[in-house]
């Protein structure tokens, strides 16, 4: 190229101003790099999902079966004169309570809890217990019970003395049909009584109480027991 001839390159003018528009496009297009651009972090790889696992759902306890006398029975009827010489007692709500204090009582005399059975039981009663319990703790012995269910509970007496004193004295009869383990073992882990396995028991439990007196402690209390 000839500069002294006083021709100027307008060639190169041209290629010069194309290659400035194309930097320029490209900047406005890709914007600028500032210092180093952050690394890619890899993604953390998910856990794979834990298939549901169904628990098995366990059975319901079989309903309890009450058996309640007619009022035109004999023992219907002193239900009945219960419930006119104590206000609130009725028998259905008297079967229902007797659920309640037979786990309390099988439980408490399995653990050696006097304080539960003092408030359950007629004074009679709870000293024959007592011995019991102490009979077993010299001995070394351990009596393990657990109720699985009760499945029939039914009033089957009932008696209303009047001349016990200025309360008349009421007295119910209930039969409780229940499966436990029920397995005395000695020292040495060894059975001493009972077995190791569910097994149904049917017992005749009394309660009694003095009708009409609403101090403490003057609820149903187990006065006897025996097995059916």
């Amino acid at each position: 190229m000839n500069f002294i001839s006083g021709h100027f390159p307008l060639d190169l003018v041209v290629l010069g101003l194309v290659a400035v528009f194309l930097v320029l496009r490209l900047r406005s297009i890709l914007g600028r790099r500032v210092g180093a651009e952050p690394a890619v972090r890899p993604m953390a790889a998910q856990p794979a999902a834990q298939p549901m696992v169904e628990k098995p759902v366990e059975p319901p306890p079989p309903a309890i079966t009450y058996e309640i006398p007619t009022p035109d029975t004999r023992v219907g009827g002193v239900l009945a004169r219960i419930a006119a010489l104590q206000p609130g007692f009725t028998p259905q709500e008297f079967a229902r309570g007797t659920e309640t204090a037979f786990r309390q009582i099988v439980g408490a005399y399995a653990a050696g809890d006097l304080d539960v059975l003092r408030e359950r039981l007629t004074a009679a009663t709870f000293g024959a217990f007592e011995a019991a319990i102490q009979s077993r703790q010299q001995a070394g012995e351990v009596l393990r019970s657990e109720i699985r269910d009760i499945t029939d509970i039914a009033i089957i007496g009932a008696e209303v003395d009047e001349a016990a004193g200025p309360s008349p004295l009421a007295r119910i009869e209930v039969r409780i049909v229940s499966d436990q383990i029920s397995l005395t073992v000695d020292s040495s882990g060894h059975p001493v009584a009972g077995v190791d396995a569910v097994t149904e028991f049917s017992d005749l439990w009394t309660f009694e109480r003095l009708l009409g007196v609403n101090a403490p402690g003057a609820g149903w209390r187990l006065g006897a027991s025996r097995s059916a």
